[in-house]
């Protein structure tokens, strides 16, 4: 990734990945409805994208209290269904250096378990970054989910995903904060949130509670438990950093699928 300088004067950030189409379609999706600033797309060839260059700033609460409550609109915005990719975007998507399959299902247990959660479970076992033990308890815990987040999801209708919403995907510039580097796809905004939770965030107490009152400000307040929820939500990014990093990403998997299994 570099920052070059085009001949009217703008300065883009040119990336060459394989994951270009799908970040490329992903930044159109969040940016189409203005809820959340994110940077426009310049060009996107084969493997080949360009993007507006945004100068860093410093993080302000109000900057974080602005995303926080435009992330809760974005996510209305809602999806056509749980794993879709957003319009015009491969099934084959990316999250960081990992692959990620994007694919409707009828529900979000289903699409979270068999899409997000054991691909990543059986790529890290085969590996040997999971013990195991490890794999045996992660397991269980998919069994868990379906059957805890059942009822609950059944509530909730797709969210338009940032999908990979780590503290290094929102990026302040120009008084504002940005989302970039998008893994986007329809699911359960609390993913979103639990991602953003997971290594932390500046200001994240005033994004989380913005949030939480532009949600229930809409009509559509965050379900009770949804904290209680997080570390099922966790599981799918923490199985990524495993499989990407090893290290003890895998005892903080296990640990929150332990968690999970305490839902039932």
């Amino acid at each position: 990734m570099r920052v070059e300088q085009l001949p009217d004067g703008r300065r883009v950030v040119v990336k060459r990945d394989p994951s270009a189409q799908a970040e490329a379609a992903g930044l159109r999706w969040l940016a189409e409805s203005g809820d959340v600033a994110v940077p426009e797309v310049h060009a996107v060839d084969g493997d080949m994208l360009q993007t507006q260059y945004l100068p860093p700033s410093s993080p302000t609460e109000a900057a974080a209290r602005e995303f926080g409550a435009g992330l809760a609109a974005l996510h209305l915005r809602g999806a056509d269904a749980f794993g879709c990719p957003p319009p015009g975007g491969p099934a084959d998507a990316w999250i960081g250096r990992a692959r990620m399959r994007n694919e409707p299902r009828e529900d979000w247990a289903t699409f979270y378990a068999e899409l997000r959660v054991e691909p990543y479970l059986r790529q890290a076992r085969d590996s040997g970054a999971l013990s195991s033990g490890q794999a045996a308890v992660i397991s269980r815990a998919c069994d868990v989910l379906r059957e805890a987040a059942g009822e609950e999801s059944a509530a909730e209708p797709p969210a338009r995903l940032h999908g990979d919403l780590w503290s290094g995907n929102v990026h302040f510039s120009q008084g504002r904060a940005w989302l970039i580097d998008p893994a986007a796809h329809g699911g359960h905004r609390e993913t979103d949130l639990a991602m953003l939770q997971l290594f932390g965030a500046p200001h994240l107490t005033a994004i989380l509670a913005a949030y939480a009152e532009a949600a229930a400000q809409a009509g559509a307040p965050l379900a009770d438990g949804w904290q209680e929820r997080t570390p099922m939500h966790q599981l799918f990014p923490l199985l990524v950093h495993t499989v990407l990093f090893g290290g003890g990403y895998a005892a903080q998997a296990e640990a929150a699928a332990r968690r999970t299994l305490a839902l039932a």
